[in-house]
């Protein structure tokens, strides 16, 4: 008993299975709960990089709250020139090893792709949320969002294969002390489920 109050007092595990429109689990989709009342306090997450190393950017998604700074440290003994043209972030690191001085704010929520002017193949994604309750999907398909207090949430996904336009309704999700189980498909594009 003391053991669920406590569990309770800290907020409910949110399980959710994300899936494309054939029902083939997606790796690496992002899965956030937005309180349908009152904004959630988001706080700015410390020590994220996204490193270049052997030409390519490590890792290749990454999930950040709201107002994040984030490093780009060059690994390589090449020089890159990482760039994001995304509304959601415009900026330019021109051309530089070690590690940039000023790191990149991602002060608006969305997602964010990233690019390097001189290794065109070199791709990554920064998505940015507005909310404390967020998850990335295993291989499985599945993630596990903690701590969520009881209310009303919608249930938003992501995933670097969304059709353009095709950005699915959030769904309404009524949360209590318990776990709640969820599912969403998502309409990507062929050729993006594993």
């Amino acid at each position: 008993m003391a053991l669920s109050l406590a569990a309770a007092a800290h907020g409910a595990g949110v399980n959710v299975a994300v899936a494309d429109p054939a029902g083939r689990p997606l790796v690496d989709a992002v899965v956030m709960l937005e309180p349908a009342g009152a904004k959630a306090a988001v706080k700015p997450m410390a020590g994220i990089e996204i490193s270049q190393r052997k030409r390519q950017f490590h890792p290749s998604l990454t999930v950040v709250t709201v107002g994040t700074p984030v490093t780009f440290p060059n690994f390589d003994t090449v020089r890159h020139h990482v760039y994001s043209f995304s509304p959601v972030k415009t900026f330019e690191l021109k051309l530089y090893a070690g590690v940039p001085a000023t790191p990149v704010v991602f002060d608006q929520p969305g997602a964010a792709v990233l690019g390097c002017n001189i290794h065109d193949r070199m791709s990554a994604w920064v998505v940015v949320v507005d909310t404390p309750y967020f998850a990335r999907t295993g291989a499985d398909g599945r993630a596990r969002v903690e701590g969520v207090p009881p209310g009303s949430y919608r249930l938003r996904a992501w995933h670097a294969g969304l059709v353009p336009g095709q950005d699915p309704a959030p769904q309404t999700l009524a949360i209590g002390p318990a776990d709640t189980d969820a599912g969403i498909r998502l309409p990507v594009a062929a050729g993006s489920a594993p």
